[in-house]
């Protein structure tokens, strides 16, 4: 069931399995990085939010804490109409502050399927 978009609120759509991935997340992670992605559908910027280094401007990743374990959501607003969210996932990298590779690399090819989706979908709006 989806609902009508309030107005001034840009659509905010998920990429591959990232819904299905925060769903997994505990409850008050949910919340927190929900209510960031609802700012950034409203063009603000939650205060757990910094950019996401490595593929430009326009990326971010909301970053949340919970008991000593750290879970990510990575979301970009380079489109005028929409908001997508690329992955969301617990971080748990071997090498202590890094990302493993594989999650940017799959950030990396859902932006690319989200430049796409953009297109498809909103090539008809004018910017």
């Amino acid at each position: 069931m989806t609902r009508e978009p309030v107005p001034g609120e840009k659509p905010l759509h998920w990429v591959g399995s990232s819904l299905k991935d925060m769903t997994r997340f505990p409850l008050d992670v949910q919340r927190s990085i929900g209510f960031a992605l609802s700012a950034a559908q409203y063009g603000g910027k939650h205060p757990s939010t910094k950019p996401w280094k490595g593929e430009g401007p326009g990326v971010f990743e909301v970053v949340n804490d919970h008991d000593g374990d750290a879970f990510r959501a990575i979301y970009t607003v380079r489109f005028a109409n929409a908001v997508y969210v690329l992955h969301a996932f617990q971080k748990k990298s071997p090498r202590g502050v890094a990302t493993r590779q594989s999650d940017i690399n799959l950030v990396r090819e859902r932006l690319k399927l989200a430049q796409r989706n953009y297109e498809e979908q909103y090539a008809w709006r004018k910017n």
